[in-house]
């Protein structure tokens, strides 16, 4: 058993890849032998919101749900080649961490493969620092070395709300530092974020995206203060963030790091309330043409472009069901309405908004969790009932479905005003006794809408069953159950 436990231990480790800060690229791999017909593969890193690193789906990139830390970054081979290898580009250490590849072939298991990147960052010393290597050797002697250089050289995080007006970056120093030093911001895909040189600000050498968004304090260099302020943040600069002074020899005087956190706000609430808002406010001037967009995963939850909701590029199952507040450019208040939540609604949505080169003028990040309600009965009840109720207008020619979808059979079926038994597939006679099933149903309601559009999906809600050989059964009701 001992062996066993062992074999399976190894069987899972992930390979390791190591790379230094500062290189060029890096490859993550992930071989597979077979054909790339119907295939997708997703690369993901599952301590970051949102998990996916790369989508490459029909032989094309998705990189709809891209965590946004990553955009840009990565690329991968043509899927013809069987080389599902990931290419990340400019790695740093906020790369550190298990990175999987997921591998989906229609009609097979999923394929899985775990790479660790390790992300070694070197250190160069200032000038006169050999005080520092020679007190971290005495403590090494005492047995506290390691400890103290972590310590010695852990990275301050500034963490803020999602969508604030501005934040600060601190970096200071008591040195005296020369009046021809160089100050430099490199965020954490190593692009400019501002320079300071010859005692002016050089926007020429500074990156686009923070074009007239950063400022630093007057007379840096007599005060030491060599802070930095960046204007309207968006979540998709969050990471470490390098201020670094040179000497007209481009000799490094200091260099200091600190990491820029966003707090996500997290709404709940119960499956049955009519409508959740999803918080997006903001203090900055939007102009006329300013496009807003929300976005779940993938899907386009709600957009407003030219002073009007658009509904072309909305998701299907959204339809209906969102709205915006009037004046939202005015009075800065883009939070979305969401009508009739359910569980499947659980996720993290996000609001952009957009000038009319496309330009981010504010995204923030918001997390829904529609709790569900729970029905406990005991075992060997006559009968139990799965609520589904709902605030719609229901017309007469309402049809009823009740689903199980572990083998997509119908349960029940209510249409033309009466039940159709000759409709179902399977019963909930059975569900009682210890040979019951585990049951997984949704309740889906459609109605006709004319001809041209067919029958539409009112609303959805599902019920999942626990039948056990205990005492007790348990039913939970929600729209997705894992276990």
């Amino acid at each position: 058993m001992l062996l066993l436990l062992l074999l399976i231990s190894v069987s899972r480790q992930a390979l390791i890849v190591e790379v230094y800060e500062g290189a060029e690229s890096v490859l993550l791999p992930c071989p597979f032998n077979g054909t790339s017909e119907n295939t997708t593969v997703v690369w993901s890193r599952y301590d970051l919101n949102p998990p996916t690193i790369h989508q490459r789906q029909q032989k094309k990139d998705n990189l709809t749900g891209q965590n946004q830390c990553y955009r840009d970054r990565t690329s991968m081979k043509t899927l013809q080649t069987g080389d599902f290898s990931l290419t990340l580009r400019k790695p740093h250490t906020f790369d550190n961490g298990n990175y999987t590849c997921t591998i989906r072939v229609t009609g097979e298991e999923p394929r899985l493969t775990d790479v660790q990147l390790q992300v070694k960052e070197p250190y160069t010393f200032p000038a006169g620092a050999w005080v520092i290597p020679a007190v971290l050797a005495v403590a090494a002697i005492v047995g506290l070395g390691v400890c103290s250089w972590k310590l010695l050289y852990r990275v301050p995080q500034v963490e803020v709300d999602s969508g604030v007006e501005s934040v600060q970056l601190a970096c200071k120093t008591t040195r005296l530092l020369p009046e021809d030093a160089k100050v430099e911001w490199m965020d954490s895909n190593f692009e400019k974020v501002h320079v300071y040189k010859n005692g002016s600000y050089r926007p020429e050498e500074q990156h686009q995206v923070y074009k007239d968004r950063t400022k630093m304090n007057e007379d840096l260099l007599k005060t030491g203060d060599l802070s930095l302020t960046l204007e309207r943040p968006t979540d998709g600069e969050a990471g470490k963030y390098t201020c670094t002074v040179y000497n007209k020899e481009r000799k490094i005087l200091l260099k200091k790091q600190v990491e820029l956190q966003f707090r996500v706000p997290q709404v709940e609430v119960d499956s049955e309330v009519k409508s959740v808002q999803l918080p997006c406010k903001t203090i900055i001037h939007l102009p006329r043409d300013t496009e807003v967009e929300w976005v779940k995963s993938s899907k386009t939850v709600h957009v407003y472009q030219n002073g009007s909701d658009w509904s072309e590029d909305q998701d299907q199952s959204y339809r209906g069901r969102t709205e915006l507040r009037r004046n939202l450019l005015k009075t800065g208040d883009l939070s979305l309405t969401l009508k009739y939540p359910t569980d499947w609604d659980t996720d993290t949505y996000t609001c952009t908004a957009y000038n009319n080169r496309k330009k981010i003028l504010i995204k923030k990040e918001v997390v829904l969790k529609v709790k569900v309600p729970q029905v406990e009965v005991d075992s060997g009840v006559e009968s139990v009932q799965l609520p589904f109720n709902t605030t719609l207008h229901l017309p007469k020619d309402a049809t009823v479905e009740w689903m199980e979808n572990k083998y997509d059979d119908k349960v029940h079926v209510y249409e033309n005003g009466s039940d159709q038994p000759e409709k179902q597939d399977r019963q909930l006679l059975l569900l009682t006794g210890p040979q019951s099933p585990l049951m997984d149903v949704s309740a889906h309601l459609y109605c006709s809408h004319g001809e041209s559009d067919g029958e539409m999906k009112l609303t959805t809600r599902g019920v999942v069953l626990f039948v056990e050989v205990a005492q007790r059964t348990v039913c939970h009701v929600s729209t997705s159950f894992q276990r």
